[in-house]
């Protein structure tokens, strides 16, 4: 029996994702790691911040699988300000992934990001946090680079030395709780601000199809 981990990953949009994905949850398993993710192999009558909750209580780490989500070939940033920005070529991953890794930070779970090349890096998928975000091609055979092989290695070291949060005393949930507070104050304003935004996407999404979100 392996160890549960999380695997935050929004539904995918084609067979190229499809397959990475797989790939990914084929190599976990083969460390010994069982990945788990809500609307994919974990199905609840709750909503999914409970389901989500519940799984990473149970889970000695989490893997941030961020595909594109969104794309769209021309857009503005910051529009109307001193600081417009014209972006073209835009690829935006699923909110649920900034959700999902500030979740499992306040828990003290161990991070694993991998980011698909041309996503845009922003609020917690950037780099200069307490993990690293890798940058991959959607090909399986880079799972068995010398780069992906060394850090999951050292990801994996991490959780073998953490316990599930739902095991832990309350003494040492008291302290993980305060980790978001830590979090916040340690991101810089741009990173602050992407994320900021990236919940406010999920608000509106939860608005437009009346709150029925499926990570």
């Amino acid at each position: 029996m392996g160890k549960d981990v999380f695997l935050s990953v929004g539904g995918t949009a084609n067979d190229a994702q499809e397959e990475f994905v797989q790939a990914v949850e084929t190599r976990l398993r083969a460390e010994g790691l069982v990945p788990n993710t809500v609307g994919r192999n974990t199905f609840s009558v709750d909503a999914p911040l409970k389901t989500v909750e519940y799984l990473m209580d149970r889970c000695v780490g989490t893997v941030v699988l961020a595909l594109e989500r969104t794309h769209f070939p021309t857009g503005t940033e910051r529009r109307g300000g001193e600081k417009e920005k014209v972006l073209s070529n835009t690829m935006l991953a699923t909110p649920w992934n900034q959700i999902e890794a500030a979740m499992a930070y306040s828990r003290g779970l161990p991070l694993l990001v991998i980011v698909e090349e041309g996503v845009k890096h922003e609020g917690l998928l950037e780099p200069g946090y307490d993990w690293y975000v890798q940058t991959v091609p959607l090909n399986k055979d880079y799972l068995n680079s010398t780069e992906f092989n060394g850090v999951l290695a050292s990801w994996k070291t991490k959780v073998s030395d953490t316990k599930p949060n739902g095991n832990r005393s309350k003494e040492e949930k008291s302290i993980e709780k305060m980790s978001v507070a830590q979090l916040i104050g340690s991101l810089k304003p741009a990173q602050l601000w992407s994320a900021v935004l990236a919940l406010c996407a999920v608000i509106g999404v939860a608005f437009s199809l009346g709150a029925n979100l499926i990570p």
